[in-house]
This record gives structure tokens, C-alpha cells and sequence, in this order.
């Protein structure tokens, strides 16, 4: 079974997006539990998120957008916006707090590709499928030459890859499916894999104890056609990362 398709029939993951709450876990195969945020997911946009969205430029793909808090934030301030997710609940979700969402996993065809102007890995989606050179190579291909990533990372100096299961403190490790490939990554890590897929370091922050990173595809070209979006916004500084996030050389 793939990951996606793991992922979404995990059926503790659907319970808990369609109720606002947990417990739930990410459960690697030696009994490791990873908390998941779901109050935060299923709420709206909180003052962290939102300095994230104004790092974004043009037509934004959320990428693992769960139940949509920020595609329904960025669709709100009138922005061009598309959230994908392998999780029925999450579209669903999504779609009740007025984000455009679809059930697509990253790894499948999808609308516009080649001419996002930024695409959004949050909430641990650097992890998806378990191979972050893959899945770099992936969204350089969905963005338009120059485009832009903002990715959340882990808040330590961590490159793991694992088999995890999604698991509630009831359901144990027997009451999921089967397990899927998942990866964590700091920012050093995140920026290391990067450099050698041809991504440019832009910035890298932290606040309230969670850790951020933008990067460019290297090549911009002037000629590619933007999907139809919004003016670009101009907040892309450099801010000064926080002390609980480590920093990579640039």
C-alpha cells in the first residue's frame, strides 16, 4: 500500500479531523509516538501561520493542506489558492471553512503544474512519502521557474526516515492500516538536501517553537507563464531565526 493511500485510510486520522481533536499519533514500528497537532490543524489560522502566509508570493499550492486552516486564510484574503490532501475528512474540512481543496496526493497529476508561484509544505509535510530529495524534485516541478517553497521543519538538527502509523491512544498499533514511509527533518537537513536538487536558500525563521524555510528552484525565467493569481506580496526579508531553531551555514 502507498503512502497516501495509507494515510488515508487511516481511519483514527479521519475521527479526529472530523471531531477537532485527539489524541493522535505518527507511530514508527519501534513504539516511538510523534504527537499531531489536531486542535491547531482543525482551528483557524493562528498569528504564526499567518506570518508564514505573508512570505507567499502569487498562486499558492498547499500541499498536504489537511482540514485547510491556511487555504481557507489565504482564499479569504483573495488570493489564488489550492489545497491537496490524501484524506477524504480534510478535503471535507477544508471545504467548510472555504478553501478550495482536492483529494490528489502530491505524486499525481495535478492542476497547473509547472506554474504555481509558491508552494507550501507545513505541519511536518516535508515528510511526505518518506524521500525528501523526491519529493523536492517534485514540487520544483509543480512551480514555476524562480518559484518559491515554504516549508516547516523540525525544531532540532534531526534526518530521519521510518515506517509510521497513524494511531489514537485506543486503537494501539493493530487499529490502522498499514504502515507508510514517513521522513523528519531540521532545517540544516532540509537545507543540505536542497542544495543538491538546485534549491536557493532564501530565509529560514522560527516562532512560537516551530521552525520555517524558504528556498527558490535556481533557474528563474522571466517568460514562464504564472498560473492567474493575485499580485505578488513583498514581504519576502530575511528574518532573524530564533534561538530554538537550529541554524544552517548558507
Amino acid at each position: 500500500m502507498s503512502g497516501s493511500v495509507a494515510w488515508a485510510a487511516a481511519d483514527p486520522y479521519a475521527a479526529a479531523l472530523r471531531t477537532g481533536r485527539g489524541p493522535l499519533f505518527l507511530r514508527r514500528t519501534d513504539g516511538w509516538l510523534l504527537p499531531l497537532e489536531v486542535e491547531r490543524w482543525c482551528a483557524r489560522a493562528d498569528a504564526v501561520d499567518l506570518a508564514v502566509l505573508d512570505h507567499c508570493e502569487g498562486a499558492v499550492l498547499d500541499v498536504g493542506c489537511g482540514p485547510g486552516r491556511l487555504v481557507a486564510e489565504l482564499a479569504a484574503r483573495g488570493r489564488t489558492v489550492l489545497g491537496i490532501d490524501v484524506s477524504d475528512a480534510a478535503v471535507e474540512h477544508a471545504a467548510e471553512l472555504g478553501g478550495p481543496a482536492l483529494r490528489r496526493s502530491v505524486f499525481e497529476p495535478l492542476p497547473d503544474e509547472g506554474r504555481w508561484d509558491t508552494v507550501l509544505l507545513m505541519d511536518g509535510n516535508i515528510g511526505i512519502g518518506g524521500d525528501p530529495a523526491a519529493l523536492l524534485r517534485r514540487v520544483a516541478g509543480l512551480l514555476r521557474p524562480g518559484g518559491l517553497l515554504v516549508a516547516e521543519t523540525v525544531p532540532v538538527d534531526v534526518d530521519e526516515r521510518a515506517q509510521v502509523q497513524v494511531v489514537d491512544v485506543a486503537g494501539g498499533p493493530d487499529g490502522t492500516g498499514a504502515p507508510f514511509p514517513w521522513a523528519r527533518l531540521g532545517t540544516p537537513a532540509l537545507l543540505r538536501y536542497a542544495r543538491r536538487a538546485g534549491w536557493r536558500p532564501v530565509a529560514q525563521w522560527g516562532a512560537g517553537a516551530r521552525c520555517f524555510a524558504s528556498l527558490r528552484t535556481r533557474h528563474a525565467s522571466s517568460s514562464a507563464e504564472p498560473p492567474k493569481s493575485t499580485a505578488v506580496i513583498s514581504s519576502q526579508r530575511v528574518r532573524k531565526p530564533s534561538t530554538d531553531c537550529p541554524v544552517a551555514d548558507r
